[in-house]
C-alpha cells in the first residue's frame, strides 16, 4: 500500500534523525526533497560537498520508492551513480527531484536531478537502484 508524504516524512524523522533532508513531494512515481546547506555541507572553494549531493539523491530515491510500495524500511540502495555537472550555490538548499524509471517486485531504478534552490541548472544527475525485500 502506498505511503503518503506525511507518513514518509514522519518515518524518516524517526529513523534517520541525522538527515538534513526534508520531503517536499512524494507520489506519482517520483519525489522531491530538499537538503539544508550550511557551513558543515561546504568543501574548500565554497561549494556543496559531493557526499551531500549523493545523500540528497539517495533520500529522493528512497522517498519515491516508499511512496509507491509503502513503508518498507529494509529497502536498500544497491547502486548509486552520480555525475557532478556544475558548482552548486553555497547559500541555497539542494533540491533533488526523483523519477522512478522501473519499479518491480525486487528492484527499483530511478533517476535524480539535483539543483540549487531558485536555480534551474542541474548541478548533478544520479541514477540509482534499490533492492526491495519481500513485503506484504
Amino acid at each position: 500500500m502506498p505511503a503518503t508524504k506525511e507518513e514518509i516524512a514522519a518515518f524518516i524523522a524517526r529513523e534517520f534523525p541525522q538527515t538534513k533532508c526534508a520531503v517536499l513531494e512524494a507520489g506519482n512515481s517520483g519525489a522531491t526533497v530538499a537538503h539544508e546547506i550550511g557551513p558543515a555541507e561546504l568543501r574548500p572553494g565554497g561549494t556543496v560537498s559531493g557526499p551531500v549531493l549523493m545523500a540528497t539523491a539517495d533520500v529522493a530515491l528512497y522517498v519515491a520508492i516508499l511512496a509507491e510500495i509503502g513503508i518498507v524500511p529494509l529497502t536498500v540502495t544497491t547502486s548509486l551513480n552520480i555525475n557532478f555537472l556544475r558548482k552548486p550555490a553555497a547559500s541555497a538548499r539542494i533540491i533533488g527531484v526523483c523519477k522512478l524509471i522501473k519499479l518491480g517486485r525486487t528492484l527499483a531504478v530511478g533517476e535524480v536531478s539535483l539543483h540549487s534552490e531558485g536555480r534551474s541548472e542541474i548541478v548533478a544527475h544520479a541514477v540509482g537502484t534499490y533492492a526491495i525485500p519481500a513485503h506484504g
